[in-house]
Formats: C-alpha cells, sequence, structure tokens
C-alpha cells in the first residue's frame, strides 16, 4: 500500500510542478496576496477531482470522443489566450506590489477566474484524467486508489506552498520591473501553451 502512495506522490508532484497556466495563476495572485487560501483550496478540489475521475476511468471514455476532445481544446485555448492579452496588458502598464494589492480583484472574480483556469486548461485534464488515470489502471485494488489518493496528495501540497510560499517573493515584486517580466512572463505561459494546444 505504501509504496503505490509515495509513486502516487512522486508522479503527481512531476506532472503537476511543470511551468504551466494554473501555477502560473496561483503564484502570481500569492505575490498579490489576493485571496491565496481560496485560490488554493479550489485547485486543490479540481485537481482531486479530476484525479478521482482518472483513477474511476472515465479518461479513456473523454479521449475516445474526438467532439469532446475538440470542444475542450478550442475552449482551453480561447480562454488562455484571452488571460495572456491580460497579462500582458498588465505587463505594459508596469504595475508595482504597492499599486496590486490596492487593486486586489472581488472574491468572486478570484472564484471564477480560478475555476476557468482550472477547469477551462486542457492540461490539466491531459495530466490529472488522462496520465494520472492511465498509470493508475496498472495498479490492483486498494494499490489503485493509494496511488490516487499519492497524487491529490502532492497536488494539495504543491499548490498551498506555492500560493503561501509566493508571499516571501513579495520585496522583490515591489519594483515594477519584477513585476513587468512577472506578468511578461505569465502572458508568454498562457500564450504558449494556447499555441500548443492549436498547433500540436
Amino acid at each position: 500500500m505504501f509504496l503505490p502512495f509515495f509513486q502516487g506522490v512522486g508522479i503527481g508532484g512531476g506532472l503537476i510542478m511543470a511551468i504551466g497556466a494554473q501555477n502560473a495563476f496561483v503564484l502570481s495572485h500569492g505575490i498579490r496576496r489576493s485571496h491565496p487560501l481560496t485560490i488554493a483550496m479550489i485547485c486543490c478540489a479540481g485537481d482531486i477531482l479530476l484525479i478521482g475521475i482518472g483513477v474511476a476511468g472515465v479518461g479513456t471514455l473523454v479521449t475516445s470522443s474526438p467532439l469532446l476532445s475538440q470542444l475542450a481544446t478550442w475552449g482551453g485555448a480561447l480562454f488562455l489566450i484571452c488571460y495572456g492579452v491580460g497579462a500582458m496588458r498588465s505587463a505594459l502598464q508596469g504595475n508595482s506590489l504597492e499599486t496590486c494589492e490596492q487593486t486586489v480583484k472581488s472574491l468572486s472574480h478570484v472564484i471564477a477566474a480560478t475555476c476557468a483556469v482550472t477547469f477551462l486548461n486542457p492540461h490539466a485534464y491531459l495530466d490529472t484524467v488522462v496520465l494520472v488515470g492511465s498509470i493508475s489502471s496498472q495498479f490492483q485494488g486498494e494499490s489503485r486508489y493509494a496511488f490516487g489518493l499519492g497524487a491529490c496528495t502532492a497536488s494539495v501540497i504543491w499548490f498551498f506552498s506555492l500560493s503561501f510560499g509566493a508571499v516571501l517573493l513579495a520585496p522583490l515584486f515591489r519594483k515594477p520591473q519584477a513585476w513587468r517580466v512577472l506578468d511578461g512572463c505569465v502572458c508568454l505561459v498562457m500564450w504558449g501553451i494556447a499555441a500548443s494546444l492549436l498547433y500540436p
């Protein structure tokens, strides 16, 4: 039981730590101190849900439908492009941490944006439902669920660490130049992932 659990932690952690739209979103809002607990909880809940779906074997059904795959791809790419535009505008404005703290988004806006970056991102489904789900199929019985639990544990540790650990970078981001770099990188990550979806 313990071996599948730690294998799940390792594989789940390896997949989730890659630079992606969701991580860039969590990091930028964590630095802003914009509802970090809410964002971490939503991201964790989303990952646990998607991992559970994958371990249950539903991922195979989704990937076998060309229509569902196309809808997920185009919808996700559109969202990532729009979010990238917003990040680029912020980079061109050159805000500092002080000005960003004064314009923290409302809780409802943050919840909607977090749900969007979690559930409209096809890479999230690829990593959790498809990859984790397919790997879990190699285990039998309780070992399969132990593997899924390990992957969920990795997500919880990562998102809370990223969301609250970002605060440590706050002194650096009191400089407008650092904020320009972060928003510029977020924009490039969003657009890069969107391009990879549209032009595989």
